[in-house]
């Protein structure tokens, strides 16, 4: 998203202001690690082909110019009805065959579809907003922590591994790391603008999205 900086208000009225709201992929964006903590100032955008071409996105969608307040909204794996990462993985935890992916010790950041929409509302309406914003939950979880929640939720047992290797053989080595390789990814400048998350939790977030 995009308006003009304070500094170059004086020069035009609000209804002028340009306006634009981009979002990329956190989970591609940081480089994979179980014991890094990432931020919206932490590095990364240059380690493999999804992260470079998150870099390209961003790039992308940058307005030329010095009088431009852009926000960027680096989402997590969203969680909605009707489809997305949940579509995929309701049919096999119901049937009580789901559980972790691959080792399940890999962070797997996440959000609820309405507070990644809330965060871009924000950014729109908030003029002191600007930047990276990440569009994660503030309450991390692994991969094991997610499936185990979501067997919680749907009151079935979550304890068979997709194994590593079955995982490479169906979506390739690059598409592969994406869902064996995570990173603890925090808001911290999102929750410095003031929004404030309708679903903080991945338990009541999942029942939300299942009920």
């Amino acid at each position: 998203m995009s308006s003009l900086l304070p500094g170059c208000r004086a020069a035009m009225p609000p209804s002028t202001w340009p306006e634009r709201t981009s979002s990329t992929l956190s989970e591609a964006y940081y480089q994979p690690s179980l014991t890094a903590e990432y931020d919206e100032d932490s590095p990364g955008g240059d380690f493999d082909f999804f992260s470079n071409l998150v870099t390209k996105w961003e790039a992308a969608a940058r307005l030329p110019g010095d009088c431009t307040r852009q926000v960027v909204v680096r989402s997590g794996v969203v969680l909605g009805r009707g489809g997305g990462a949940i579509g995929h993985m309701l049919l096999p935890f119901r049937l009580g065959l789901g559980g972790p992916i691959g080792s399940g010790q890999q962070f797997f950041p996440w959000i609820h579809i309405g507070d990644l929409a809330g965060i871009v509302t924000h950014a729109l309406e908030a003029n002191h907003v600007h930047g990276v914003l990440n569009g994660v939950a503030p309450s991390s979880a692994t991969n094991a922590e997610f499936a185990q929640t979501l067997g919680a939720a749907l009151g079935r047992p979550a304890f068979i591994p997709l194994p590593s290797t079955v995982v490479q053989a169906v979506f390739g080595r690059e598409r592969a790391i994406m869902l064996l390789e995570g990173q603890k990814v925090t808001p911290r400048r999102t929750l410095a603008t003031g929004y404030q998350y309708s679903f903080p939790e991945l338990g009541a977030a999942l029942k939300e999205v299942i009920a």
